[in-house]
């Protein structure tokens, strides 16, 4: 018996050396394989206490299916070692991170940024010409100079977070010339403080031109910009065109000025929620000309601020032309305009002739002692409020009742398209055949690039409005900063009641937003995102379509981003819609280039009248389903098949 059972292990043995020796070449390549699997899983074999082998656990935990995970969406993790996530959350804890934020954000891949750059105070000798210059503070710069001419060419161009800052730049100087010439494009973030810039300048100027270009947040800021200046003429030309929710603050500008023409053309054009305030503008000044042309024409939802504009000025002549010309809603108050002006003529040309009219506010307009003030309005909209105007002098031609229901919007092909909504952005959901050619809109990701935090450092960092000082001791905010700004506008959005119907949530961790869609779909839940930036702002042709759930009515989960110091997401419920997977191709050569994600709502009843989409397809709420793309970095959740 004993004998028999050698044999048998002798055979055994001798069997798997025969076997390793004839098959050493396939062995080894099983071995490699093996090794690529466990290169590619998502699951950490070396270390279980990582950040990512967390968040895999707690994937398998909440999501019932055994797909594949969502390599976009397990990217997006906090690379923090699990050391650094355990020393980081107890700074947290004792709310000690701000004197660790620059470790801090450097290792956790955030968004923050240093407000403190040098300034260059050195009155140039010379002519100069500042060409591909990034982020730097000129103070007292051109100060007191003769003559001469300043440019900015390709400054801070393409990049997340563009700052200047023009304290005192070219104070008390007499001829001299400042040019800023495609200043802060295609950023992210853009900055600029242009405080007491020309003071008590004489003679020269200032051109503003391609300033601030297609950026997502513009934040900037002109105080007492040429004030007690003497004919120094300024010209904004293509200024913060095609950007998205900023805000422009001018106070007291060219106030006490003599003979200051200030010229705004083609300014906020195309924009998208832009904000602008002019306090004080041209207030006592002596003989002022301002012009404003093509003023936030084709814009969407534009809200402007005019208050003490022109009061107590003297002879001072202000221009209106195209003002929100064929722009979409929004809001524009005018408080104390040419109160108290001697002799002063504004005039209003095409003011509000908007697609869909905004709500205009006149008050104290042209009167409390104004003498003889000549004010013509014409070719103006409707939806406006006037008190304490001028009884005399005030002339209003061509006022419009009603608007026209094309009004501000172009026909081509048999399609309504407003020049403010990019084509492409929005289309009906007969469009998701295979073989329609149709425009792709810039899908690109825009924001900078930033991960989630652990839940165990989100979880004890401040989130409300009412924070606002902590978070900003925390990310070294200044007073009125650029990142005060984003992180209150990102609170309030976070923090504002849902609409009717709508579930919200921010969410700062995986976890969380693994969370949140399983609370609004239940377990079983799959997590999808268009694959690639391809096709963008071109022509596609759609490939092979597929219908999630079969195709039928249902409802999803929808995440986009949210500009923050860390990555954030703010997501919501979906009722009733139609999520579509598609073949994007080369329209000329017929090869996939892209697989998208497109989302149809098909219930619009409850959405504004005034929505972009209504504006570039026709129609209204609750009369047309409206879909459009997954864009980078955005994903949708919905039940698994």
């Amino acid at each position: 018996m004993k004998m028999d059972l050698r044999n048998v292990n002798l055979n055994i043995s001798l069997l798997f050396i025969f076997f390793f020796l004839s098959s050493s070449s396939s062995a080894y390549s099983l071995a490699q394989t093996n090794a690529q699997i466990r290169k590619n899983s998502l699951t950490p074999k070396e270390n279980p206490f990582t950040v990512k082998a967390s968040l895999v656990r707690y994937w398998n935990k909440q999501i019932s299916n055994k797909l594949p995970k969502p390599d976009f969406l397990f990217s997006k993790a906090s690379p923090l070692s699990a050391a650094d996530a355990a020393f980081f959350t107890n700074l947290a804890t004792q709310k000690s991170l701000s004197g660790h934020i620059s470790t801090f954000c450097s290792s956790a891949k955030l968004f923050c940024f240093s407000e403190s750059n040098p300034y260059l105070d050195n009155t140039p000798s010379k002519d100069a010409d500042f060409a591909v210059y990034n982020n730097k503070k000129f103070a007292t710069y051109g100060s007191g100079r003769l003559g001469g001419r300043d440019g900015f060419k390709n400054y801070s161009d393409g990049i997340n977070f563009a700052t200047g800052e023009f304290t005192k730049y070219s104070g008390s100087s007499t001829g001299h010339h400042e040019d800023f010439t495609s200043y802060a494009a295609d950023g992210n973030v853009a900055t600029g403080n242009f405080t007491s810039y020309a003071a008590g300048a004489t003679g020269g100027g200032g051109t503003f031109q391609s300033y601030m270009p297609r950026v997502n947040v513009p934040d900037l800021r002109f105080a007492s910009y040429d004030s007690d200046g003497n004919n120094h003429k300024l010209s904004f030309n293509s200024y913060v065109g095609d950007t998205n929710s900023g805000r422009e603050f001018f106070i007291s500008y060219a106030k006490n000025g003599n003979g200051v023409p200030a010229e705004f053309t083609t300014y906020g054009d195309t924009s998208n929620v832009i904000g602008s305030s002019f306090n004080g503008y041209g207030e006592s000044g002596n003989a002022a000309n301002d012009s404003f042309k093509a003023y936030s024409s084709n814009s969407n939802n534009p809200n402007n601020n005019f208050k003490n504009y022109g009061s107590g000025g003297n002879s001072g002549i202000d221009s209106f032309e195209s003002y929100r010309d064929a722009a979409n809603a929004g809001s524009d108050t005018f408080t104390s305009y040419a109160r108290g002006s001697n002799t002063g003529k504004v005039n209003f040309l095409n003011y509000g002739k908007s697609f869909n009219e905004g709500k205009d506010i006149f008050k104290g307009y042209g009167s409390q002692g104004a003498k003889f003030p000549s004010v013509g309005f014409k070719v103006y909209g409707v939806n406006n409020s006037f008190k304490e105007y001028s009884p005399k002098g005030v002339n209003f031609a061509g006022y419009t009742k009603k608007t026209g229901p094309t009004t501000g919007s172009l026909k081509t092909s048999g399609k309504t398209v407003n020049k403010w909504v990019e084509e492409g952005k929005f289309f009906r959901e007969s469009m998701l055949k295979e073989g329609t050619v149709m425009k792709m809109p810039d899908i690109r990701d825009k924001m900078p690039g930033r991960s989630f935090l652990p839940r165990s450092i989100s979880s004890k960092l401040p989130f409300s409005t009412k924070e606002l000082t902590e978070l900003k001791s925390i990310f070294h905010a200044q007073e009125n900063s650029t990142m005060e700004h984003v992180i209150g506008n990102t609170l309030a959005e976070c923090k504002r009641a849902p609409s009717p119907g709508e579930k919200k949530q921010c969410v700062a961790s995986i976890e969380d937003m693994i969370d949140f869609a399983v609370s609004i779909l239940g377990h079983n839940v799959v997590v999808r995102t268009t694959d690639n930036v391809a096709g963008s702002k071109g022509e596609v042709m759609i490939g092979k379509v597929k219908g999630i759930n079969g195709g039928r009515v249902t409802k999803s989960v929808s995440c986009h981003q949210s500009l923050y110091p860390y990555l954030l997401y703010y997501c919501h419920s979906v009722p009733k819609v139609r999520v579509y997977q598609a073949d994007i191709l080369n329209v000329d050569t017929k090869a996939k280039i892209n697989h998208g994600v497109a989302i149809c709502h098909v219930d619009t009843s409850s959405w504004s009248p005034g929505h972009g989409a209504f504006v570039a397809l026709g129609s209204g709420p609750g009369l047309i389903e409206v879909c459009h793309w997954i864009f980078e970095n955005d994903m949708t959740w919905a039940m698994a098949d």
